[in-house]
């Protein structure tokens, strides 16, 4: 077993933190005196009030990407986006939905307990993660979108829901006086067919409006054999602007879906292009309630895994007059989030040892005879429907004066998660893309006789209220403190029926209230650096599966809360030329759960420390290099299983480090910039005990952007330029078990647009 020592080297961190919500944008503007393409990100609001600031004078981690950064990202999912984020571990190898995503060392097992996304301020899915739905998986990116940020850490955990890992906050583009347009087709070297298009431009006077979307379809980046991707979005975006403020509305309809990639056996002939789901198999007949009484049905698999609904929503901000500001936001999501997919059971085996002959199994769809050395495995085939709904409400009052900034705010939000589960359903495979199913094998045909079913009906609504208040006072033009306190109640109601057979296992009603603070310091001692340090308390409160999963805990008097503590040291500097974030965060995360369907979870507490840099630097003739590294040590210190106590924290890299080196260059009537991404990522473990090692690895990304006067611009994208065949987990039910899940493959994307 393979263990790292941990050291407490960032104790000495003091208190920290400016109370910012997550809601940040950037401006981008060039130097005046200087044309090096500078980017100067503006935090538009800073406090509860909306009141803006720069982003060098912030005293939080946060990193911003544009529209054109996210080109150049050409992310296949969300999650990819959060590659560009320092401290952020996320693993988007799944396909378009059901990333997993991590954060400074919180632990977890998969999903992402510690990932809030909003959009327009607001979070879209109050849980940020219950079983087969993370927030990610909730939104699409698109040309409609103006740009990310994304916040780690203590200001989260008063603000909003109270997050106090990551928050990435999306806004969208709003329209203004002049007529914009954008029109883009994309295809790809897997098949993509795309089309997206944006246009904004004003109603009537002061009154804007932007809508945009797009329609796409493929065979997926591992190719199924058939139409395995395909979806489409409508968003449209109101604005009027007020004498004293502004009012501004938008709805988000979305239809998507992919192949739900899940972990590979690990024999010759399995690539990173391996695939489970084809046309063979995709159509299977699933058993499912109790054993002596079960019900068939027909599914089709090549539902996959995505999202079906819409986030709407909106904000009021009026300024009230004698410093008072009044900002009121606003979302509510409804959908189906369903999860459709074959999954790994064990090991891939030869066939002569499960075969009735003992030599030999017919195709159940081609009739293909298979010989006993055929490599097989069994695969579950998963169905999970859930539908959800949550509206929300986020509303403070802000009295402003020349050295004191006092926030009241109040937080509330109703959810709810109907989930119908349908796990197991085993059968043996032949191990080669889309591989069908055998005949000739007994436990194929039984309901259970090729391992356990997991069945569950449940129902699960959950509130949470939120008072929270905040003060800013200047001691100086140079020196500001801070204080943040928020006092939450967190009430869930939930059942669940497991076993499909109408007898109610599980029964919850919750009702807990935990308070989060954070103190913090501003010392800016240049107008463009500065140092921050910032202390903070906070907790992810337990949603409908943290009882299920941990209901024998829950019953002998366990909350649930996971308590996360925070220090943090940043430093920060920007100017014409470069810029350079470096923050230094230690955190303790106590009783924390991970979650394994069917199973039993673990509950334990860590302790992390590392450092994140984001620093960018601009040359005069066109060359511009960014860089985003982490560096990271994590250790479990407590767990009812002795045996991984002093273990690292599973599935996160002890380094990562990302290098963006970037030409701007003129060609005769043309602009263009040539791009690409250094990534090297560190070895990591497969699960909490440091059994089975991810090998680290190294991936190549490059891409060239040509645009002119007239408006016609083009882009090339390739990904995974050395086709890195590398892991981003194992088998995270069984770990010894030879199975794990690569990221993409190589891919390449072309695009041809026109903007007017």
């Amino acid at each position: 077993m393979k263990t790292k020592t941990f050291h407490k080297k960032l104790l000495p961190l003091s208190i920290a933190f400016i109370i910012a919500s997550p809601v940040i944008a950037q401006e981008e503007a060039s130097d005046e005196s200087n044309n090096t393409g500078f980017i100067e990100q503006i935090i538009v609001t800073g406090t509860a009030s909306g009141t803006a600031i720069r982003k060098v004078d912030a005293s939080y981690a946060s990193t911003s990407l544009s529209a054109a950064d996210i080109l150049k990202l050409a992310p296949k999912s969300t999650a990819e986006l959060f590659r560009a984020v320092p401290g952020v571990w996320a693993e988007s190898s799944g396909g378009v939905s059901g990333a997993n995503v991590f954060v400074r060392g919180f632990p977890g097992g998969g999903d992402a307990p510690f990932l809030t996304v909003q959009l327009q301020g607001v979070g879209i899915y109050t849980p940020p993660s219950v079983s087969f739905l993370e927030n990610s998986t909730l939104f699409r990116v698109d040309e409609t979108i103006q740009f990310m940020d994304a916040l780690r850490g203590g200001p989260a955990s008063v603000l909003s829901n109270g997050q106090p890992g990551l928050t990435t906050n999306f806004l969208l583009k709003e329209g203004s006086e002049i007529t914009e347009g954008t029109f883009k087709y994309t295809t790809s070297d897997y098949g993509l067919q795309r089309i997206d298009a944006v246009l904004s431009g004003a109603l009537d006077e002061d009154f804007y409006y932007m809508i945009g979307g797009y329609v796409q379809q493929s065979s997926g980046v591992r190719d199924a054999g058939f139409t395995s991707e395909k979806g489409n979005q409508f968003t449209i975006n109101l604005t009027k602007e007020l004498d004293n403020g502004k009012i501004n509305l938008y709805t988000r309809i979305t239809d998507d879906h992919g192949t739900w990639y899940t972990p590979s056996p690990l024999i010759d002939g399995v690539d990173n292009s391996f695939v489970h789901l084809g046309t063979l198999n995709r159509q299977a007949t699933i058993n499912y309630g109790p054993e002596d009484d079960s019900t068939s049905e027909a599914v089709d698999f090549g539902e996959g895994r995505g999202w079906d609904g819409s986030v709407s929503g909106g904000s009021i901000n009026l300024e009230l007059g004698d410093g008072w500001t009044f900002v009121d936001r606003f979302s509510f999501t409804k959908g189906e989030a369903d999860t459709l997919g074959l999954v790994t059971n064990g090991d891939p085996v030869a066939l002569s040892s499960v075969a009735d002959s003992g030599d030999s199994a017919t195709g159940s769809v081609t009739g293909n005879v298979y010989s006993g050395s055929t490599a097989v495995q069994q695969l579950g085939r998963w169905v999970v429907r859930k539908d959800i709904e949550s509206f929300t409400n986020d509303l403070a009052l802000t009295k402003t004066t020349d050295t004191l900034k006092a926030s009241v705010g109040l937080f509330s939000s109703s959810y709810s998660s109907n989930d119908w589960w349908a796990l197991g359903n085993h059968a043996y495979h032949v191990v080669q893309s889309g591989g069908e199913a055998l005949a000739g094998i007994e436990c194929n045909i039984s309901v259970a006789g090729c391992g356990w079913n997991y069945d569950i009906n449940s129902t699960g609504d959950g509130k949470t209220t939120a008072l929270y208040a905040a003060l800013d006072y200047k001691f100086s033009d140079d020196l500001s403190a801070d204080i943040g306190i928020r006092n939450e109640n967190h009430e869930i109601e939930y059942s669940v029926d497991e076993g499909l057979d109408g007898v109610i296992t599980k029964a919850v009603q919750y009702d807990e209230s935990d308070v989060a603070y954070t103190l913090g310091v501003n010392w800016q001692f240049e107008k463009d650096s500065g140092v921050f340090t910032r202390y903070s308390e906070g907790s992810k409160m337990p949603y409908f599966d943290d009882f299920r999963d941990n209901f024998g805990s829950y019953s002998n008097g366990n909350d649930l809360i996971s308590d996360v503590t925070q220090f943090e040291l940043g430093y920060k500097l920007a100017t014409s030329n470069y810029n350079v974030y470096a923050t230094g965060f230690y955190n303790e995360v106590e009783s924390s759960q991970t979650p394994i369907p069917g199973g039993v979870s673990n509950l334990f507490a860590t302790e992390a420390m590392g450092i994140e840099f984001d620093a960018a630097y601009y040359a005069d003739n066109g060359l511009a290099i960014s860089l985003n590294a982490t560096i990271q040590d994590s250790e479990i210190v407590d767990s009812a299983d002795a045996t991984i106590i002093g273990n690292e924290a599973q599935r996160q890299p002890g380094f990562q480090l990302r290098v963006t080196p970037s030409y701007d260059f003129e060609m005769e009537h043309f602009y263009a910039t040539l791009y690409g991404t250094l990534s090297i990522i560190d070895d990591r473990f497969a699960d909490p005990g440091n059994t089975v090692v991810l090998d680290g690895y190294e991936s190549l990304d490059l891409g060239l952007t040509v645009a002119n006067d007239s408006g016609l611009n083009m882009n090339i994208a390739i990904q995974n330029l050395t086709d890195e065949d590398a892991l981003t987990e194992g088998d995270p039910r069984n770990p010894t078990a030879p199975n794990g899940r690569f990221i993409l493959p190589r891919t390449i994307t072309f695009s041809v647009g026109y903007s007017f």
